[in-house]
């Protein structure tokens, strides 16, 4: 019988939590912002404008905590990402890991944080080196922290590791292409856990593969949390996925969290107008099932680079009113641990009519 990884690699595992604990955040973002600069011309770059891709978002992610992130395409919820792992550098604002503000560490002392904070990342085809072994690829971490010296130790460490997210761990020499999709992302899970970090950011991680492999790689990923007392990023598109994931929920619209709360309470009672629309959209598994008109946004995404004054969300929102284009809301409590940026949250017979609640 192989050695579990734990062994083999430190630093070792924290023990599982037995509830996760938001009263004690690892990750603590405050008033984030990301401005890609719009420039013009070639010799001489011009700046004429900012894509305002992360504008202001804050929130705490609770040691042992699923905290998912939810939104349309191009809402910045993977640049949000990049930002708590430094692989972007921020405009403005802070982020705490662990009490350390690690906005603005360079050199060592960020490599030394980076041990403690990995991520997944959405197309496993496209995050894997093809010219490298799996084994190469899994014990790269160790090589870079200075870890597992020895060659035999760091086979046997990668073994592991392959064992414990459902991989073979005679396939050590074989290449990624020779390796379904869904067994490419456990090699990229497998990498992430090699240095036993203590926050896991899985960016979209299951939405390349088919729908019979997803439920494997999400059960995988709950399982590794409670083995190795994760704290866990997820960010994705699919509602009902993040559901099935996590203990709290944000809500991105056009670089700014929407809304924020218990899953639960998101799922059954939304405040947010835009959070309604999202789970209104949301089929149901019987066909027959009524659940009357659906709420249709009007409009497109407005650009990035030029967002709505106020309110981002009221070109599009049934409920807009003339507040909604000259004061933009804060995020204030709604009741239920939920807090929506919204003048005029959503109430419970709104939700019926949009099918998102029952009228019983």
């Amino acid at each position: 019988m192989r050695a579990d990884p734990v062994a083999n690699t430190p630093p070792a595992a924290a023990p599982a939590p037995s509830a996760a604990n938001p009263s004690e955040p690892l990750v603590q973002v405050r008033d984030l912002v990301k401005h890609f600069p719009i420039t013009r011309g070639i010799v001489m770059q011009r700046k004429i404008g900012a894509v305002r891709a992360v504008d202001g978002v804050s929130f705490d992610v609770g040691r042992g905590e699923t905290l998912g992130i939810v939104g349309e395409t191009g809402c910045g919820k993977s640049t949000t990402a990049k930002l708590i792992m430094r692989l972007l550098d921020a405009t403005a604002g802070e982020v705490r890991f662990d009490g350390q503000d690690i906005t603005r560490l360079r050199g060592a002392r960020l490599k030394a944080v980076r041990r403690e904070m990995q991520i997944v990342f959405q197309d496993p085809s496209s995050s894997l080196n093809p010219r490298k072994t799996v084994g190469s690829i899994i014990g790269e971490p160790f090589a870079i922290h200075g870890l597992e010296p020895g060659k035999g130790a760091r086979k046997r460490a990668v073994q592991a590791l392959m064992e414990t997210v459902g991989l073979n761990p005679e396939h050590y020499n074989r290449y990624p292409h020779e390796f379904s999709g869904g067994q490419r992302q456990r090699i990229g899970v497998a990498r992430a856990l090699a240095l036993r970090p203590k926050l896991l950011i899985a960016d979209e991680p299951v939405s390349a593969l088919d729908v019979s492999i997803q439920a494997q790689v999400l059960n995988l990923l709950r399982d590794l949390q409670r083995r190795f007392g994760l704290t866990l990023v997820f960010i994705a598109h699919d509602l009902s996925v993040v559901r099935h994931m996590c203990d709290r929920v944000a809500v991105m619209y056009l670089g700014k969290v929407v809304e924020i709360g218990p899953a639960e309470a998101v799922y059954d009672h939304p405040r947010h107008p835009y959070t309604g629309a999202l789970l209104s959209a949301v089929p149901v598994a019987d066909p027959a099932a009524s659940r009357g008109p659906r709420a249709l946004l009007r409009g497109d995404v407005p650009s990035p680079a030029n967002p709505p004054k106020a309110c981002r969300f009221h070109t599009r929102c049934p409920k807009a009113q003339e507040r909604c284009t000259v004061e933009e809301p804060a995020l204030a409590d709604k009741g239920g641990g939920t807090r929506a940026a919204c003048h005029f949250p959503l109430t419970p017979e709104e939700l019926v009519a949009i099918g998102v609640r029952s009228a019983r």
